[in-house]
């Protein structure tokens, strides 16, 4: 009996450390278009996932991120953190069972951007009140 609990032991030890699972991920965008699918490597980060979505956006889009820091990742309701590994992170993509990871993709420009854009947009409107007593 010791010899078959080793063997079973061996045989989980085998399962639990695959040598380099692959993972499809697709990314949706604000539009409802996708990015994809590529494979990741479970040990790529989530920040190197930003940095793909960032240099293959595709042309004509309204909103374009210019650096990774602009770009959040969501799955299955939750924003990833930049430091986390896909492998990670897979507990929040559910029981996928080998099929693509559907990513959605939030972009939000950089506060500096957008307060230079209020500033421009606020200077050339001018309140004028007139008021008359009777």
């Amino acid at each position: 009996m010791e010899g078959v609990g080793e063997e079973g032991r061996r045989s989980q030890s085998q399962i639990q450390m695959p040598e380099e699972e692959l993972v499809d991920i697709k990314f949706r965008l604000y539009d409802g278009s996708d990015m994809g699918p590529f494979r990741y490597s479970s040990a790529s980060t989530v920040d190197m996932l930003k940095q793909r979505v960032v240099s293959d956006w595709p042309k004509g889009k309204t909103i374009i991120p210019k650096v990774a820091n602009e770009v959040k990742l969501i799955s299955s309701g939750k924003i990833l953190e930049n430091n986390k590994t896909v492998g990670q992170c897979k507990m929040p993509f559910g029981d996928n069972a080998g099929g693509v990871i559907i990513m959605h993709v939030v972009v939000q420009p950089s506060l500096a951007k957008t307060k230079t854009e209020k500033k421009i947009d606020d200077s050339p409107r001018k309140i004028v009140c007139s008021c008359s007593i009777l």
